[in-house]
């Protein structure tokens, strides 16, 4: 399954050109993390961390009035860390491909921690193996 972000463009997002400035990806990118796990019925109280960002650009997105959609799936869960991969994307039109390493974190003990077993659950209802190679192609 996947979790579909609707995200807003910002006229402060463009470039001189009139397209999305590719830094401002990132921050789009975070968003829709946000939106994914600090969600009512399911939350990463404890906290996490970026560890690893990898972005592929694959054509410009020009600013308009209409969100763009951000879908993303988490690809790997490892004991101490899982992947989140997305698209941006309208339609079959991709603009970015990219993938995070997110750290759960104790920020009490300033120290990574393990995924609990109720995390681990609700990644798993967002995981999907296969398209991880989508993202790295």
């Amino acid at each position: 399954m996947r979790h579909i972000y609707r995200c807003p463009l910002r006229w402060a997002d463009m470039d001189a050109y009139g397209h999305v400035n590719n830094v401002v990806f990132l921050r789009y990118l975070e968003e829709a993390r946000i939106d994914f796990l600090f969600r009512p019925e399911k939350d990463f109280k404890q906290g996490s961390v970026v560890a690893r960002h990898e972005i592929d650009y694959k054509r410009q997105l020009v600013h308009r009035h209409t969100p763009v959609d951000i879908e993303l799936w988490v690809t790997e869960i490892r004991a101490a860390s899982f992947t989140i991969a997305y698209e941006v994307k309208d339609g079959d039109q991709v603009y970015v491909r990219a993938a995070t390493v997110i750290v759960p974190f104790d920020f009490e003990a300033q120290r990574p921690r393990r995924i609990t077993p109720d995390e681990r659950e609700f990644l798993e209802g967002y995981r999907d193996d296969a398209e991880e190679e989508a993202v790295a192609a």
